[in-house]
């Protein structure tokens, strides 16, 4: 067997371990590869940015919400019960004939009925008084009404300006929604007043004037009274009160 020189040898080694030894590989920039990578990682922090966006509307929008249903910090229900209540006493203490449809019908059955000729001169001067003193009682609870309507205007300018200054400041819609709705108790409150003052007023010129037409019922019964012969004239004390 022919024997290899040590040099030849060692050449066959070399080419041995060069074979077995994996090839180093030659780094190569491709360009096209390059662009798309940098269009993919772009897209992918578009749509991070696009989820945090979302978030951030999410959140928003919870705050709303939150606003939304956030109460009013400021209510009015407490002073416009209070003048409706005052109002309602001021009626509620009518003297006399007060707004009661029964009591009314008794007294136009009575003091302000037509005079009969069976009717004492004395009984027609205690009807012609009572119809005075109503007329006087209702005149005067007229004006104590005027007087309280008077009194609640001042708080109504206070809750008012108030009210005006939540609903500009109103935070979400349930703020201004209830705002709303206290401005339109407010409205009522006060249409509520102007009705009292109405009615008490309208209830002593309807007691005025029914307080005159009896007078001149009275009058003419008194007149026959006198012209009639044996009757004569029983009291001069009938007409103090026409």
């Amino acid at each position: 067997m022919r024997r290899l020189s040590p040099l030849a040898a060692a050449i066959a080694i070399s080419l041995l371990l060069g074979a077995a030894s994996p090839a180093r590989a030659l780094i190569v920039f491709d360009p096209n590869n390059y662009v798309q990578n940098v269009l993919t990682a772009a897209r992918e922090l578009q749509q991070i940015n696009n989820q945090i966006s979302s978030l951030q509307n999410e959140a928003q929008m919870l705050i709303n919400q939150a606003k939304n249903l956030a109460n009013l910090p400021y209510s009015s229900l407490q002073q416009l019960q209070s003048s409706i209540q005052r109002t309602q006493q001021l009626l509620a203490q009518a003297q006399r004939i007060a707004y009661d449809v029964q009591q009314i019908d008794r007294a136009f059955s009575t003091n302000y009925a037509p005079a009969a000729g069976n009717q004492s001169s004395q009984l027609l001067v205690t009807n012609a008084q009572s119809r005075w003193q109503n007329t006087y009682a209702a005149t005067q609870d007229a004006l104590r009404v005027q007087a309280g309507i008077v009194d609640n205007l001042d708080t109504n300018r206070i809750q008012t300006s108030a009210l005006v200054t939540s609903s500009q400041g109103a935070s979400g819609a349930l703020q201004a929604t209830q705002a709303g709705n206290q401005i339109l108790a407010l409205n009522a409150q006060q249409l509520a007043d102007l009705t009292a003052v109405v009615t008490a007023q309208g209830r002593a010129q309807s007691l005025e004037s029914a307080q005159r037409a009896s007078a001149q019922d009275q009058g003419r019964e008194q007149l026959r009274r006198f012209l009639t012969p044996g009757q004569g004239y029983q009291s001069s004390n009938v007409q103090m009160f026409h």
